[in-house]
């Protein structure tokens, strides 16, 4: 049985002061989900530190395709892995839509995520145009195929795959849990038998008030959220539901 994962995306937010209190607010967190959460860079280490031992993981929302060396600016897998991350993120919307990350960039640093010990989240999802124009699943397979062609299909089973319409990401709008499904369905159809053991996560726009919907689906393995892990009443109640629902 795949293990449900909640995965806190924090984006570019927070102090010193509001990641201590946040985290406070998630001590003692009781679900049988597996959770994480994914601070920015310069925050790593005090998560890490402070969630030791707390059985909560933590991950970073991006790393570079480069082992090491003249990259200024960017930061290696070796070096997520040695301050204590699991998890990285590759491939976010975000990534994708504001820096320009291509396909094939997006293969080379799920590799060298692997490569280094790390578990990569690998985010996929389509724009409302793309859904708009009946593009979606093309938009999902070529994207998991660039992938699927740099690391394999094993390799590629053995992360974790979120699935994230871009439309539905901090607009309040929200795939409904049938929408959710079926794309979640195609994606596994599209790995094959090794994919019936891969976690696929819904990303957009989830809260409390529709995790138990989405959580109840079938290909639904939890969820990858970033506004509302901020607070932690919230992001408790979230995990909550993800242990009820599996």
């Amino acid at each position: 049985m795949r293990r449900p994962l909640v995965a806190g995306n924090w984006k570019m937010n927070g102090s010193r002061e509001a990641i201590d209190l946040l985290l406070d607010g998630l001590s003692g967190i009781s679900t049988t989900a597996e959770v994480a959460v994914f601070p920015p860079y310069v925050y790593l280490p005090q998560v890490v530190s402070t969630l030791c031992g707390s059985g909560i993981d933590v991950g970073a929302q991006n790393v570079s395709e480069y082992q090491a060396g003249a990259y200024t600016g960017e930061v290696a897998a070796d070096m997520l892995s040695d301050i204590g991350c699991r998890y990285v993120l590759v491939g976010h919307s975000e990534r994708r839509s504001l820096f320009g990350e291509k396909d094939r960039q997006v293969a080379e640093k799920f590799v060298a995520s692997q490569r280094s010990g790390l578990i990569p989240v690998l985010c996929v999802g389509e724009t409302l145009e793309q859904r708009a124009s009946g593009k979606t699943l093309a938009v999902i397979a070529a994207q998991l195929d660039a992938v699927l062609e740099r690391a394999g299909l094993e390799s590629v089973c053995n992360g974790v795959i979120a699935y994230e319409p871009v439309w539905a990401i901090g607009t309040g709008k929200t795939a409904t849990a049938e929408q959710a499904q079926e794309i979640h369905r195609e994606i596994r159809q599209q790995l094959g038998e090794p994919g019936m053991k891969t976690r696929i996560l819904y990303g957009g726009s989830v809260k409390a008030a529709n995790a138990a919907e989405l959580f109840a689906q079938q290909d639904v393995d939890g969820a990858l959220i970033g506004g509302a892990s901020l607070d932690s009443d919230e992001f408790r109640e979230i995990c909550k539901k993800a242990c009820v629902a599996n």
